[in-house]
């Protein structure tokens, strides 16, 4: 990607955040707060509406309730506590004594872990999220690699170059990801730019590819994509509609209901 075109990416990213953090912004405020003019501004919400992450208003713009915009770690832990509770309980079943897996960056992921611990499996794990990390460290029968990098703040879990270069060269048997939106059209997704990138190096990684996602999130789209389908091998949720299941079975995706 060029670099006008990485930094016009962030940007826009930054201004899904800043509308649904305010719930509404005119261009002028964008257009102060990102230092470019009223052209760009009105460029990028006009993208950022087509990919239905705003609503565009006379003068700025609004937020869309619909879009997949990424609540802080700690709202995300409380949101449907149950329903990810029963997708890592189904997901217990895929992990072995022995395994070497990554567990990526999420709430549903830390229920995962939380099992992992009670049932004192025996396994490897690669993360990038330093709750996960500080939660396995108390257990003496696993292996914990912290993939470092800048500490993504309020996420708990690290992005960039640094983790990057940690991650080549290493091999895992599986990979248990996160995402905030899942779609047949676009695939796993996520808000964040960098994020999307250390997830892709992540499941990149794996013989087999995990995908632990409620049913809120299933037929959504986020900002970025980590993943197509075809490089997703299973995914586990709670429930799915009958449409959304044969448009993913048709792209050859395995779907385990917990129950």
């Amino acid at each position: 990607m060029e670099k006008d075109q990485m930094f016009a990416e962030e940007r826009k990213v930054e201004i899904v955040e800043y509308v649904n953090h305010q719930k509404k912004a005119t261009v002028g405020e964008l257009c102060e707060r990102f230092k470019v003019s009223g052209a760009t501004i009105r460029n990028d919400l006009r993208e950022l509406e087509h990919s239905r992450l705003l609503i565009r208003t006379h003068g700025g713009a609004m937020i869309n309730s619909k879009t997949g915009f990424e609540l802080v770690a700690k709202d995300k832990e409380v949101q449907n506590l149950d329903l990810k509770q029963r997708i890592a309980r189904a997901a217990m079943d895929y992990i072995e004594d022995g395994d070497t897996i990554v567990v990526d960056t999420g709430s549903t992921t830390i229920e995962l872990v939380k099992l992992l611990i009670k049932k004192n499996k025996h396994v490897t794990v690669v993360t990038n999220d330093l709750v996960i990390a500080m939660e396995l460290e108390e257990s003496p029968n696993m292996n914990i690699v912290l993939v470092g990098g800048k500490v993504r703040k309020k996420y708990h879990c690290t992005v960039g170059a640094l983790g990057k270069d940690m991650l080549k060269g290493l091999t895992v048997d599986k990979a248990f990801m996160a995402a905030n939106s899942f779609s047949p059209q676009k695939g796993a997704t996520t808000p964040d730019l960098q994020q999307a990138e250390m997830k892709t190096l992540m499941l990149g990684l794996a013989a087999k590819v995990y995908l632990l996602a409620d049913s809120t999130k299933i037929g959504k789209n986020s900002f970025a994509q980590f993943a197509p389908v075809e490089q997703i091998d299973c995914l586990i949720t709670d429930s799915i509609s009958k449409a959304d299941r044969q448009a993913f079975e048709e792209l050859g995706l395995e779907i385990i209901i917990a129950p």
